[in-house]
């Protein structure tokens, strides 16, 4: 880990904890981040969304039956806990007394960080997760990462979805009024140097890896 940021994981040239403020939500997350995606996706957007929201966490694994953090959040009276999961009997912000039901208890919101294709491992070994109420949204987004191509279009990273959830509850009271738009802006420029280092590639000027050469063969815009 020489050379890098022990909390962005980062290089520290390029270290991107100075651009982060934090969003106090009001809203306990909790990101179940499978193995891979922890190991191989250090700068991945479920640790940008944990270091941007205080009071957040991070559990890696893939079984969480028997994870005793997660088994103690889950039986905390504080919190209500819910599943970031779409679902016919998803609660959404605009169903009927979702927020009366909540009443003065936190939302601790589970969030699967991984793949799509890892995401279905962490349900398929974790069955208790689905037995928890279902939270999803009412709107309907597309991601701005250009630089990754998703599954399905309506399918959107961790901290779109982190971003997005805030402001659908702060008119119903279940988050707090703050700004949210810390975390679309460290997205933002994430994305950006990732793209200002795929040009970097295309043009020559840093060596090319397998990964890219034929996904991204033509320089991509850089968003503002």
């Amino acid at each position: 880990m020489s050379g890098r940021c022990y909390k962005c994981f980062r290089h520290v040239e390029s270290c991107f904890c100075k651009y982060i403020k934090p969003v106090d939500s009001g809203i306990k997350f909790v990101f179940l981040m499978h193995p891979k995606e922890a190991k191989h996706q250090r700068t991945g957007t479920g640790r940008l969304s944990h270091l941007t929201l205080p009071d957040s966490e991070i559990l890696v694994g893939l079984d969480f039956t028997k994870n005793e953090r997660l088994l103690a959040l889950l039986a905390d009276p504080r919190y209500f806990p819910v599943m970031l999961y779409p679902g016919e009997e998803a609660w959404t912000a605009k169903k009927e007394k979702f927020a009366q039901t909540v009443g003065n208890r936190t939302l601790l919101v589970l969030v699967v960080d991984a793949t799509w294709f890892c995401s279905r491992k962490i349900i398929e070994h974790s069955p208790n997760l689905l037995t928890l109420p279902r939270l999803s949204f009412y709107g309907e987004y597309r991601s701005v990462f250009t630089f990754k191509r998703e599954p399905r279009p309506e399918y959107i990273s961790t901290i779109e979805s982190c971003y997005y959830l805030i402001k659908e509850l702060q008119p119903i009271g279940l988050a707090k009024n703050t700004n949210p738009e810390p975390l679309m802006d460290i997205f933002k420029r994430m994305i950006r140097f990732q793209l200002e280092a795929e040009n970097a590639r295309i043009e020559g000027r840093l060596p090319s890896t397998h990964a890219y050469d034929w996904k991204y063969s033509q320089k991509k815009p850089i968003p503002e």
